[in-house]
């Protein structure tokens, strides 16, 4: 994100390592509401539509994960190097409020 759009929205902090795992939580998210709606569904139409979305969730699910293990962003692999990111990205999320 260049600099004028970052002081623009007030997203300076945003990166593409942010945005993909919030849109990984928001599809596993997703996931749970599609799969709980699917099983309180008595019409077969309507159970149908849901099956079909959740299959696309799940989909999406795939993408994102895929795009941050190839980034690097997700170590899904390997839970120590994942935890040492996980340290590092409180760290610097715990520096941005100091700006």
């Amino acid at each position: 994100m260049n600099s004028i759009v970052q002081n623009m929205t007030g997203m300076g902090g945003m990166t593409d390592q942010v945005i993909a795992s919030d849109l990984l939580i928001s599809a596993k998210s997703g996931i749970k509401s599609y799969a709980i709606a699917l099983t309180e569904s008595t019409s077969s139409e309507v159970r149908n539509v849901l099956c079909d979305q959740l299959s696309k969730a799940v989909n999406l699910h795939e993408q994102i994960f895929n795009y941050m293990k190839n980034n690097g962003y997700y170590n899904a692999y390997d839970p120590e190097q994942q935890i040492q990111m996980d340290i590092q990205n409180a760290d610097k999320a715990l520096s941005l409020s100091k700006f």
